[in-house]
């Protein structure tokens, strides 16, 4: 039975003809909150140990990280084939010729046929678009996008260090190349009620976006976050609510958009909240459950403005 969603791994299936797995790699990059250019601090809520694996270390070339994830996916998949995720920091966020040389180091490894590229909405610019629409001409590429939010208080409060606008021509420009294009949003930074969830699914749907992800905020020990919510302790989402503003999101989000996640796993020993014990498939069993039993699916609340 089909799902009721545009999945991502249907697509991704649909885009190659055998089995592709992402590999995060660490390409030494910073980040303009962190290195001073913007802020020192970093958004409020992170910590990029939450989500490298083990053999993500930006202490190892490009090429080693690649061929040990390679060998962790190979086991059990032994005719697999693989894209480069540059995922760690802001992997668009240096100059152009440091951009090449690391993108074409993983690309040229046996088995990579794609790279797919996590950075910020400020961190893109002419020259290197034009690098990346000639690059993906010849192999499989993704700009990935962190928004996190559309509305503009909220990337104030969270330290962000750009605006809404900044991330619609970001993904407007990269779009307009024929690159596919992601973003990345988190719910709960406020407390989104139904309206303000549709408000946003409005907003995405919108943009000239392939594919998005969602997930759930997560409070990570040692971040500002983690102090605010200490000292003052605000709502997070149940799995129940989550479930149900999902549901909410995918009615009212255009239907040709991929979904890749509803949900992130922090590593136990960096979550401080919310607790919910669950592994990311099993969120998303919930989530088809609930959707097929209210018979929601992706856009059917969505009208093109």
């Amino acid at each position: 039975m089909p799902l009721p969603y545009n999945d991502y791994g249907n697509w991704l299936r649909s885009q190659f003809p055998y089995k592709v797995q992402k590999i995060s790699v660490d390409g030494g990059f910073s980040c303009p909150n962190r290195d001073g250019r913007l802020s020192q601090g970093g958004c409020v809520f992170c910590d990029n140990r939450t989500f490298n694996p083990s053999y993500c270390n930006r202490h190892k070339s490009i090429r080693e990280q690649l061929e040990e994830g390679k060998e962790f996916f190979r086991r059990k998949y032994p005719d697999m084939k693989y894209l480069a995720y540059f995922q760690a920091y802001s992997n668009t966020y240096a100059p152009l010729e440091t951009l090449k040389k690391r993108y074409e180091e993983a690309l040229e490894c046996e088995d990579v046929v794609g790279i797919v590229i996590g950075t910020r909405p400020d961190c893109i610019d002419t020259p290197k678009l034009d690098y990346l629409q000639h690059l993906a001409r010849q192999v499989f590429v993704t700009v990935e996008y962190g928004i996190e939010s559309t509305d503009d208080e909220v990337l104030l409060r969270i330290n962000r260090g750009h605006d809404y606008a900044c991330a619609r021509k970001a993904v407007e420009e990269t779009a307009a190349r024929g690159i596919t294009t992601a973003a990345h949003l988190i719910l709960g930074l406020t407390e989104e009620d139904e309206r303000q969830c549709e408000a946003q699914a409005r907003q995405i749907s919108a943009l000239p976006l392939d594919i998005l992800k969602l997930h759930q905020l997560q409070i990570i020990k040692g971040t500002p976050l983690a102090t605010q919510y200490q000292e003052h302790p605000f709502h997070l989402y149940s799995v129940n609510e989550f479930v149900r503003l999902i549901g909410v999101y995918i009615a009212h989000l255009r239907p040709d958009i991929v979904l890749e996640r509803f949900v992130s796993q922090s590593p136990k020993e960096l979550l401080l909240a919310p607790q919910w014990g669950l592994k990311n498939h099993e969120f998303t069993h919930l989530l088809v459950n609930y959707l097929k039993e209210k018979g929601i699916h992706q856009g059917m609340y969505w009208r093109e403005e």
